[in-house]
């Protein structure tokens, strides 16, 4: 039997074999739909690719729609089930924000050209697969917003508007998949390592931080600290709701 062709139905030895096909048959679309954009590529392009017939890829796949929704939910559901996870966990948000980064960061690494092809694709996505798209990264957001509004509460993180600075740590994190290069200097998960290190740096309090002992060298700089803190405590004061 060639790798084209379907393996029979109930035979648990091919399951695995099953799965490689099918794996190949999203990266063969993966590369078309960026090459050629989504509705510029047809289910007989791809079975072409993979030197099967089109009857022997409906085995695989159902339609086009079927291709774009799995490489969609890879890339953006998956993720903001895992942001949602961890942002709920009952840790610190220092550890908190390097294990965000390091998810996020290391699938941009491992998955380049499924994110960009996504991000090329928005605006060919179908209604309600485009509305999921949306509610999911709107959830990779709120995720971490929480982190970062946890790490000021808690003086981990600099005082710094909270959604400007989750976005920031998410478009560095989805630039990856712009410049990162597989086989070069550095694995997947070295370069979500250092990136998750990055963020925590970006944010992090300056250790040597004492509000409440300034240090008598420097004036300026502890009025300026204690500046950014009576900004933010006035933003809390002013955006959170009344209990009365």
């Amino acid at each position: 039997m060639s790798a084209a062709e379907p393996a029979p139905d109930g035979t648990p030895a091919r399951r695995p074999r099953r799965e490689l096909v099918e794996a190949q048959i999203y990266e063969q679309a993966t590369r078309l739909f960026a090459e050629r954009g989504f509705a510029g590529t047809s289910l007989q392009d791809i079975a072409d690719a993979m030197g099967m017939t089109r009857p022997s890829l409906y085995y695989y796949v159902k339609n086009k729609d079927e291709l774009l929704a799995r490489l969609v939910t890879e890339i953006t559901e998956a993720p903001a089930a895992a942001t949602e996870e961890i942002a709920g966990r009952e840790l610190d948000a220092t550890t908190k924000l390097r294990e965000l980064v390091g998810l996020i960061a290391g699938q941009q690494a491992r998955h380049a050209a499924r994110f960009q092809l996504v991000i090329r694709s928005e605006s060919e996505l179908p209604d309600d697969l485009a509305v999921a798209h949306q509610a999911a990264k709107r959830r990779v957001l709120d995720g971490f917003a929480r982190v970062v509004d946890q790490g000021i509460r808690s003086g981990e993180f600099r005082p710094r508007e909270v959604r400007t600075t989750a976005l920031a740590l998410i478009g560095m994190c989805n630039w990856v998949a712009w410049w990162f290069r597989p086989g070069g200097a550095q694995t997947p998960e070295e370069v979500a390592e250092q990136m998750a290190e990055m963020a925590v740096a970006m944010v992090a309090q300056a250790p040597d931080r004492l509000p409440e002992s300034p240090r008598p060298d420097d004036p300026a700089a502890a009025l300026s600290l204690l500046r950014q803190d009576l900004d933010y405590l006035e933003r809390i004061i002013t955006t959170t709701p009344s209990k009365d």
